[in-house]
């Protein structure tokens, strides 16, 4: 719809991590057991660290396992599809690794890109928000969300990257528990896990139903993730995920913009006034409110209104000011 504006976040830096491997930047999603012997190996008779667990454990059980996460036993280099495949059938979908290999894996690269993660998950309608470090983590753990989580079982001068799905911990034991390529609910050394999920960046992916939060959502990184869905033609989700995010932060602006355009991509004209007119209401001096609720205004046969709308966005100015001069411009013209 030609003038309707969404207001975006900030670029997710989890979604653009990736490494020097040879001749290109790459993630490969190789089952690599030849990096996790050679790591064993090299421990030699060293005692394996304890796990960095995270601060505020006392606020947490000491052990928790969702055991409602299917196990899918990787094939050669599949371990994207496979780790996604299992967070999405935990999240209610009929789903199996090959239903996503064409969307997720790169032949050329013989692995997964955790942008293709991501988006995989968008399209198939579920929320996707990257997480970071061992305290978010072990809290989405002991809120019942499973993670996808990066690891390079090899060295940092010789990458083995593998995807895995972290299902549970016992911190008594300093163990994480494991969907991991053909084992189901392997137990690790938190330490050795760290460790080789450091390497990774301690990269992790929640997928979501949506309308569900992250145990550890931050608001502008939430936000984010429900335009996601907008972005991915996921409307109808993208609006569960918007609602979810106006319960907690009832003024967030950019929720209110993207819960007017999803309703509008879903040809929910009312619900969509509804929205703009509550981040109107709620952000008087925000041009970009008045502007999109003019659209809708118009679509709905209310030129009169649809004329003020637009009129009061013109004199609110800002930097897009020659958008809103446009929309008036067409209601204007638009038959009485």
């Amino acid at each position: 719809m030609q003038g309707i504006q969404g207001v975006e976040g900030s670029q997710n830096k989890g979604s653009a991590f990736d490494v020097q491997v040879r001749k290109g930047k790459i993630m490969i999603g190789r089952m690599a057991l030849g990096g996790l012997l050679s790591i064993v190996l090299l421990s030699g008779c060293a005692i394996v660290p304890r796990g960095d667990w995270p601060r505020g454990i006392a606020g947490i059980p000491p052990r928790s396992e969702i055991a409602s996460v299917p196990f899918y036993p990787q094939d050669e280099y599949q371990c994207g599809p496979a780790a996604l495949a299992m967070a999405l059938a935990w999240s209610g979908l009929e789903v199996q690794p090959a239903d996503l290999t064409e969307k997720v894996y790169t032949a050329s690269l013989q692995g997964s890109l955790q942008p293709a993660m991501i988006a995989g998950a968008r399209r198939s309608g579920r929320l996707a928000y990257v997480i970071s470090g061992t305290d978010a983590l072990i809290h989405e753990i002991a809120a019942g969300h499973p993670v996808i989580v990066l690891q390079n079982l090899g060295l940092s001068w010789a990458p083995l990257w593998h995807y895995a799905v972290a299902i549970g911990y016992d911190i008594p034991a300093d163990e994480i528990i494991l969907h991991t390529g053909r084992k189901a609910q392997d137990r690790t050394s938190m330490g050795l896990f760290q460790n080789t999920w450091t390497r990774a960046a301690s990269w992790g992916l929640l997928v979501l139903k949506p309308g569900d939060l992250p145990a550890t959502a931050k608001e502008a990184d939430i936000v984010e993730a429900a335009l996601g869905l907008e972005k991915a033609r996921q409307p109808a989700a993208a609006v569960q995920s918007y609602h979810a995010v106006l319960s907690r932060w009832p003024q967030n602006l950019p929720a209110m913009m993207g819960l007017g355009n999803s309703y509008y991509a879903l040809g929910d004209l009312n619900s969509s006034e509804r929205a703009f007119r509550r981040a109107a209401e709620t952000h008087p001096d925000n041009g970009a409110a008045y502007n999109n609720l003019a659209h809708v205004l118009l679509s709905l046969g209310r030129r009169e209104e649809a004329l003020a709308a637009a009129r009061h966005a013109v004199s609110l100015g800002g930097p897009h000011r020659s958008l809103f001069i446009k929309t008036l411009e067409e209601i204007e013209a638009a038959a009485p």
